[in-house]
């Protein structure tokens, strides 16, 4: 696993703009050789041999990239994923898609598990009691993954300092918003369409590393 993993650009995948295995595994071996900070496997279909056969790839290349593979929304999935390749694999988890604290018993002590918590500081409070390892805020800017997401200040991002654990912003992020985030205190800046809607996420990546005033670590 990377040093830390805990500052920089946190790439999601997207089913819309990876439609198929060579597609996304093109573009997952390009972003990871920019040292994104995490890589998340966001698949929402219901084709479970699908979701298994691409996110143990992923989890290959994260492995040996020293990068964690966070599987969006699926314990089941990092459960098994885990099992093979350690805490390399960890697990995000949005309001709806189980309880964080019955996923960190699975899961174990150093599995990294994220948590949505909108735009909502209680949120934050209850994943915190409940063993999450970051805490996602947003929609801040105009989403094209989630336009329906509720919409949150950046001001929430200092006000959640007091949690004591990274902060992500997603919503919207590009290589002109993500300063704007990092300024308001996210230590990890999420996004889809600025990475993966790209021609080359590896050259995307490091424009926003570079926007962001960091250089890559690998």
């Amino acid at each position: 696993m990377t040093a830390d993993w805990t500052r920089g650009i946190y790439a999601i995948t997207d089913a819309t703009l990876l439609p198929d295995d060579e597609c996304l595994f093109a573009a997952c071996e390009r972003a990871l050789s920019a040292a994104p900070a995490l890589l998340q496997y966001r698949d929402k279909s219901a084709d479970a041999d699908k979701r298994w056969r691409q996110a143990a790839t992923l989890a290959g290349y994260c492995h040996d990239a020293g990068i964690p593979l966070i599987v969006n929304d699926d314990i089941a999935l990092a459960a098994r994923l885990g099992a093979r390749f350690g805490t390399t694999v960890g697990l995000h988890l949005g309001q709806q898609d189980g309880a964080l604290d019955a996923a960190r018993e699975v899961l174990g002590p150093a599995a990294i598990i994220g948590a949505t918590c909108h735009a909502r500081l209680d949120l934050a409070e209850r994943a915190v009691a409940e063993g999450a390892s970051y805490l996602a805020f947003g929609r801040f800017f105009a989403s094209r993954t989630k336009p329906e997401a509720p919409a949150a200040s950046l001001t929430l991002l200092g006000d959640a300092a007091c949690f004591g654990l990274p902060r992500v912003a997603i919503g919207g992020l590009d290589v002109h918003t993500m300063r704007l985030a990092r300024e308001a205190g996210a230590e990890l800046l999420a996004t889809v369409h600025a990475v993966f809607g790209a021609v080359d996420p590896a050259v995307a990546i490091k424009e926003l590393q570079a926007s962001l005033g960091e250089a890559a670590r690998h």
